[in-house]
């Protein structure tokens, strides 16, 4: 299917994606994407409740049938969210175990056999090899025993709601199938990647199930299929797509071939496609303008990479992460950060006029891992904050906080418990003056926005929560295993 159809804000222009004249205004106070409108979990413009309770400060509450992990993202009066529900029906043996072929495996077999051997290497991703693959495998110690795959069908929904009510506005199945492979039952479900708008089209990635292109009114104007991934110990998929202009940026890190794709945002064509030597990774790019180039960052396990949004070209690269990677970097003031903490601890932080390999070199800003005499509890899951000149992030998946000077590395406060909260997955945000943390029991600490650790409350709800917060305005939005949930001072 194709169609062609206030004090701080100001610091954020340097090196964050370019917010301009009216478009600017309507994304700074929109959460159009994941970590809001400054990519960085900030809302500019946001004032929700400090304190709230099932029966205090909750607006409205509509349960969101199926399982979804992914942050709603909100437009004007509209909040998009995706889910996967689980049906009653199920295929035959041959379609739960078969992978779907990918689109050009549908060109090479509907080729001369003589062409299709020319074509498989032509269709290789640009810089792509036989050793990265073999390399992984090595890495990887070969194959993993899998789960069974599911062998329920799915529906693959998209959903608006509106804003002022919570009542369904539109809601469209945008797949219906039986997923080749499942996810780690509890931590991760089929719709864990956020879509995100321009305020024109919105765009849903459900992975492996397909990328979709609607109109704010529900019409489908484009869908992708780009292939099945198989996750680590399918731990599931994850990452979120990237919209900047006209380019839909996609990474597709997994244990197979992995690549990162940027498609044409109005007609979902491929415009660069390349090869990456990475294993599994949950990492959503995040796109920077910088000196006039456009800068497209992904972590990796192997090496965070910035690529050249014109054309794919590295940029730069530095190795030293951990695996497992998920958390987004965050950039302000030429500088990006990077971190990880699954089975170690990394924070580097990177200028973006680096070129080249910047693997143990001089040339990063400052780091923190275990050869420095900090040794950081950096986040596994959750994505850091950065508010301003401070960078507040968690311990692994564990409700401990921690804040460093984001242009030094400088430690403000470190290794702060959050009573109350069990584990922590949603990644931080902040607005006014104050921080939001939500646990995965339900549980928010809010903080003091400042240099100095306060907690200001601690705030309960009956639903497990995993998915990060939005905020727009006076609104904060939770979403839970069953609950979507607005916040707001009665």
């Amino acid at each position: 299917m194709k169609r062609i159809s206030p004090w701080f804000f100001c610091v954020w222009f340097v090196s964050t994606p370019a917010l301009a004249g009216e478009a600017a205004d309507e994304r700074a106070h929109s959460w159009h994407r994941w970590r809001g409108p400054l990519a960085n979990g900030v809302a500019p413009y946001g004032n929700p409740p400090v304190e709230w309770d099932e029966q205090t400060n909750i607006k409205w509450k509509v349960e969101i049938p199926g399982l979804g992990n992914s942050t709603p993202i909100i437009w004007n009066n509209q909040i998009f969210i995706l889910t996967a529900i689980k049906t009653d029906r199920t295929a035959e043996a041959t379609a739960q175990t078969a992978s779907k072929p990918t689109e050009q495996q549908q060109e090479r077999e509907a080729a001369p056999p003589e062409r299709r051997s020319t074509e498989r290497e032509a269709d290789r991703p640009e810089g792509a090899s036989d050793e990265p693959r073999r390399r992984s495998r090595r890495r990887r110690g070969g194959r993993r025993r899998r789960g069974p795959p599911p062998k329920n069908i799915y529906q693959f929904v998209v959903m608006s709601i509106d804003r002022a009510t919570g009542n369904v506005n539109w809601k469209r199945t945008a797949n219906e199938q039986v997923p080749h492979e499942g996810f780690r039952q509890g931590d991760n479900s089929f719709a864990s990647g956020s879509p995100t708008t321009d305020g024109r089209y919105l765009y849903a990635s459900f992975g492996s199930y397909g990328i979709y292109c609607y109109d704010l009114e529900g019409e489908p104007i484009w869908q992708r299929d780009l292939g099945d991934m198989r996750t680590r110990n399918s731990f599931g998929e994850g990452a979120s797509p990237t919209l900047h202009g006209d380019r839909l940026i996609v990474n597709w890190d997994h244990e197979g071939d992995s690549f990162i794709v940027s498609l044409d945002a109005k007609t979902g064509d491929t415009r660069w496609k390349v090869s990456r030597d990475e294993p599994s990774s949950w990492a959503t790019p995040l796109v920077i303008e910088h000196q006039e180039r456009t800068q497209v960052i992904v972590n990796g396990t192997n090496r965070v990479r910035s690529y050249d949004l014109a054309n794919g070209e590295v940029i730069w690269e530095c190795g030293g992460q951990t695996v497992n990677v998920i958390p987004t970097p965050v950039a302000s003031d030429g500088i990006v950060v990077c971190m990880t903490g699954f089975r170690g601890s990394a924070i580097f932080a990177i200028p973006l006029d680096a070129t080249g390999d910047l693997t143990g070199s001089d040339k990063l800003a400052w780091y923190h891992d275990g050869t420095t005499p900090y040794r950081p509890g950096s986040p596994y899951t959750p994505s850091p904050l950065l508010d301003g000149n401070l960078l507040y992030f968690l311990k692994s998946n564990n409700p401990i906080v921690s804040c460093l000077m984001f242009k030094s590395g400088e430690v403000v406060f470190d290794n702060q418990r959050l009573q109350g909260l069990r584990g922590v997955y949603a990644s931080p945000v902040a607005a006014a003056e104050h921080i939001y943390i939500v646990g995965r029991n339900g549980t928010t600490a809010v903080l003091k926005r400042g240099d100095q650790f306060e907690l200001l409350a601690t705030n309960v709800l009956d639903d497990p929560i995993d998915a990060s917060p939005a905020v727009v305005g006076n609104e904060l939005f939770l979403r839970s295993k069953q609950q979507l949930y607005c916040i707001a001072s009665e």
